[in-house]
């Protein structure tokens, strides 16, 4: 060969390497966080499937803790207090605008209430014009799934308390808010209503999701940083030289 081939040579500095240290292994915890997140989720995702498909369990009239209940099937006797009804804005449902019809069950032989998120129905054209709902009156049974609905920071208004009847819409339905609101002692949980009724209203309710997929991809994100972090290393320090280049 001769004496003006090229060869390449690997000298990598200490600075470029420190710095591609620290971006690989922080990438790969992140990585491995969003996985352990995918994985904690996923596991949650199981639990609650087996207790939304086991028995039936009935809501007892004593006071009872949202976190032991969420995503059980339950059922519940009492009667619905249809003055106090609340309907939950912004609901689309196959691209149409509605609400979810939520109202106050009174749990039989008992002063405490429940909420029962009955169903959804659509918005009239005219916004001010609110749509009819029909409910059944006296005693009856209600099943379905209990539900701790999650706080949400972000809305465009709200009622002030104690001036619940200026308007049932509710941008978010809050258990605290509505229990100030109508000076009534609730149940944690909000009861997504499964039984049938001739009410109208679309009870369709989807699965909920773990959202296992966002966290797989980030984590794939966050290792594909780290493989290019070593790629760009290796090729910053990868040089051309003359064969009679020490």
């Amino acid at each position: 060969m001769s004496s003006g081939s090229k060869h390449y040579r690997f000298r990598p500095h200490l600075m470029p390497t420190l710095v591609m240290l620290v971006i690989a292994v922080m990438t790969v915890l992140l990585g491995n966080w969003q996985t352990r997140r995918a994985q904690e989720k996923l596991a949650l995702q199981v639990q609650q499937d087996s207790l939304a498909t086991g028995p039936v369990v009935t809501l007892p009239s004593v006071p009872v803790e949202g976190a032991e209940w969420a995503r059980r099937r339950v059922s519940v006797r009492g009667e619905f207090v249809a003055s106090r009804m609340i309907l939950v804005d912004n609901r689309v449902r196959n691209g149409v605008a509605g609400y979810h019809v939520v109202m106050p069950l009174r749990i039989e032989g008992s002063t405490l209430h429940v909420l029962v998120n009955r169903g959804w129905v659509a918005a009239g054209t005219r916004r001010e014009q609110l749509p009819p709902v029909v409910t059944p009156s006296g005693s009856l049974t209600i099943e379905g799934t209990a539900m701790v609905p999650m706080p949400n920071p972000y809305e465009l208004s709200r009622v002030p308390e104690g001036n619940a009847s200026a308007s049932p819409l509710r941008q978010n339905l809050v258990i605290e808010r509505v229990a100030a609101e109508q000076g009534m002692a609730l149940q944690p949980i909000v009861i997504l209503q499964s039984s049938p009724s001739s009410d109208g209203l679309m009870r369709d309710w989807p699965r909920p999701d773990a959202r296992t997929d966002n966290h797989r991809a980030y984590a794939f994100q966050w290792y594909a940083m780290a493989v290019v972090a070593v790629i760009l290393w290796i090729g910053f320090n990868l040089k051309k030289a003359e064969n009679n280049e020490p």
